[in-house]
C-alpha cells in the first residue's frame, strides 16, 4: 500500500495537494530505492503514519514532536519516543518517564509503549519519519521534513487551543509554524542523557500542558501508565532469606526449618525479620479474623 493509501482522510484532507500528490510519491520511491539497496529502514512501512492513525486531526491536543524515529531492531512504531510492548525503553524514554515521576508522582511504567497518550489526542510525531538501520538521522533531508511541516500546519490550524511540547533544537526550529495566538508552545532541551540535564529535567512539561488545557476548558490528559510490578512469589513455595521455606495450602502453612515442621493457622501471617547481622528468623503474628 502506498504512502498515500495509508494516510488518514481527516489528514489527508488538511495538506496541501502537493504534498498529498507530490511529495508522498516521491517519499515512496525513495524508500523503494532504499529497500532495492539493501538498507533495512525503520518502522515498517505500514507503520509510518501511525501517529496520524492513533490521534485524529480533530482530537488533537498536544503535540509531542520528536526527531526521527528509534534505528535499532523492534524499536520504532511510528510513534515519537514510544517503543512497542516488549521493548527495552531507550534512554530518552526512560528520561521522559522519569519527568512524569517528578512531575506527577507517576510510577515507572511497564512497558515503554505510549498508545494510550495517542489515543487522548497526544500527537506523538517525528519530524522524519524514518530511517535506516542502525544510523541516526540517515533519512533527514530527504524529503520528510516538507510532509511533516504540513502535519504540524494542520494541526495548529484547530480552531481549540493545543500545547506544542518542543523538546530541542530541531523541534524547536519548527516554531515559526504555529502562528496562532491561542496555542501554547513549551519548550525545553531534548531528553536525550546527552541533554536532558540542562532543563529537560525538572521542566514539568506534563502538569504544565494540563493545567493550559484545563484553563482553556479542554480536558486535560491522563498522563498515567499502567505501572511495572514485580513477579509475585509462587503461592505453592515462599523462602525466607534462603534458610526457612513456608509450604502453604488451604489449611494453613508449614514452616519448615532444618527438616523440622511447624505448623501454622491461616490466622496467623509470616513475616521476615532480621536479627542482628548474622542470622535471620521468622517472626509469626497473630491476624484476627474480620468480622
Amino acid at each position: 500500500m502506498s504512502l498515500t493509501d495509508q494516510l488518514p482522510a481527516d489528514w489527508r484532507a488538511r495538506l496541501p495537494a502537493a504534498i498529498v500528490n507530490a511529495q508522498l510519491p516521491a517519499m515512496d520511491a525513495f524508500l523503494t530505492a532504499e529497500a532495492d539497496a539493501g538498507q533495512t529502514v525503520f518502522p515498517p512501512r505500514d507503520r509510518v503514519f501511525a501517529a496520524l492513525r492513533l490521534t485524529p486531526w480533530q482530537d488533537v491536543r498536544v503535540v509531542i514532536l520528536g526527531q526521527d524515529p528509534y534505528h535499532d531492531e523492534g524499536q520504532a512504531c511510528g510513534l515519537a519516543f514510544s517503543v512497542p510492548d516488549g521493548v527495552r525503553t531507550p534512554p530518552s524514554l526512560r528520561n521522559i518517564f522519569k519527568e512524569l515521576a517528578t512531575d506527577l508522582g507517576e510510577p515507572p511504567p511497564a512497558s515503554g509503549n505510549l498508545e494510550t497518550w495517542a489515543r487522548q489526542g497526544v500527537l506523538l510525531l517525528n519530524t522524519v519519519l524514518t530511517v535506516r538501520a542502525h544510523a541516526a538521522n540517515s533519512h533527514q533531508h530527504q524529503g520528510w521534513e516538507a510532509v511533516t511541516d504540513a502535519i504540524i500546519t494542520a494541526a495548529a490550524a484547530r480552531p481549540e487551543p493545543v500545547v506544542f511540547l518542543l523538546w530541542g533544537a530541531p523541534a524547536q526550529r519548527k516554531a515559526g509554524l504555529i502562528n496562532a495566538p491561542h496555542h501554547h508552545l513549551l519548550t525545553a532541551p531534548h531528553p536525550s542523557p546527552l541533554s536532558a540535564h540542562r532543563g529537560f529535567l525538572g521542566s514539568r512539561p506534563f502538569s504544565t500542558a494540563n493545567r493550559l488545557l484545563t484553563a482553556a476548558g479542554r480536558p486535560p490528559v491522563a498522563w498515567h501508565l499502567p505501572a511495572a510490578h514485580p513477579p509475585p512469589h509462587p503461592p505453592e513455595q515462599l523462602s525466607l532469606f534462603g534458610c526457612m521455606t513456608v509450604l502453604s495450602d488451604d489449611v494453613g502453612a508449614t514452616l519448615l526449618k532444618k527438616g523440622a515442621p511447624l505448623r501454622i493457622p491461616q490466622a496467623a501471617s509470616v513475616q521476615p525479620t532480621t536479627i542482628g547481622t548474622t542470622g535471620a528468623a521468622c517472626e509469626i503474628r497473630k491476624r484476627h479474623k474480620q468480622v
